[in-house]
């Protein structure tokens, strides 16, 4: 699809013929032969057979069935949980006691979306009537607020929707808060998660592969690691001199 784009085009060839050019270059110079460029390049060519060896093995070895994705989605559920959360409107204040009017004023039905434009300190939403648009999740830092626990094991105590009983001091001055609306937390059923699924699934069973593999090849190469060598070295006890009487 970028292709199709004639600027993009014309990128990858100039891209290409930079390479290209300074490779040819190199090539001309004999840069090869410096024993520097040899030693990379040697390096170079151990990481990426390494690795081509190993694709291969995972290739061959590793076959993932949609019964293989329901059986560890099973056994998995509590990975894929949707947390508690809320939406909230919040003021924000630089004075407790203006906070305190504030909120004496919302529990006599002043309207929180109109005291927010009035009041607010804080511009970013203040115009929307104080409504953070970012979902809180239970236990997490509140959004637009800060890490605030108190505030969000409040938000998670009350109804929907409702103003919290009391303003909440913060660095950022006096919130007072209001719940709009709460989600319970919620198990998310095998279609919403199968990608995700299958991706931890592979993840998984490639490292497994990994491991086994390695294992074989180091019996086959008789590899033995002396793990003696890596134990920290004993400190010699000094000797006691006998005093002549």
């Amino acid at each position: 699809e970028q292709s199709r784009n004639p600027k993009t085009r014309q990128d990858f060839l100039e891209g290409w013929l930079a390479q290209e050019i300074l490779y040819r270059q190199a090539l001309q110079e004999k840069l090869g032969d410096k024993p520097e460029v040899q030693r990379v390049v040697h390096d170079l060519t151990r990481q990426a057979l390494s690795q081509q060896l190993m694709n291969e093995q995972i290739a061959s070895k590793i076959h993932v069935t949609d019964s293989d994705l329901q059986t560890y989605y099973a056994a998995n559920k509590d990975k894929y949980v949707e947390p508690e959360r809320a939406k909230i409107s919040h003021i924000l204040v630089k004075e407790e006691g203006q906070a305190n009017d504030l909120l004496k004023r919302l529990k006599d039905g002043a309207d929180f979306a109109a005291l927010a434009k009035e009041s607010s300190q804080d511009e970013v939403t203040k115009g929307n009537g104080g409504r953070i648009a970012d979902e809180v999740l239970k236990g997490a830092p509140v959004p637009g607020v800060g890490d605030a626990n108190e505030i969000n094991a409040s938000i998670f105590a009350a109804s929907a929707p409702a103003v919290l009983e009391k303003p909440f001091k913060t660095d950022k001055g006096w919130e007072i808060v209001r719940v709009e609306e709460k989600r319970a937390q919620r198990q998310k059923s095998f279609d919403e998660v199968q990608q995700q699924v299958a991706m931890q699934l592979l993840g998984q069973k490639r490292e497994e592969v990994q491991r086994e593999y390695v294992k074989e090849m180091m019996d086959k190469h008789q590899v033995v690691i002396h793990t003696s060598a890596f134990a920290p070295a004993q400190q010699e006890t000094p000797k006691e001199t006998s005093s002549q009487p």
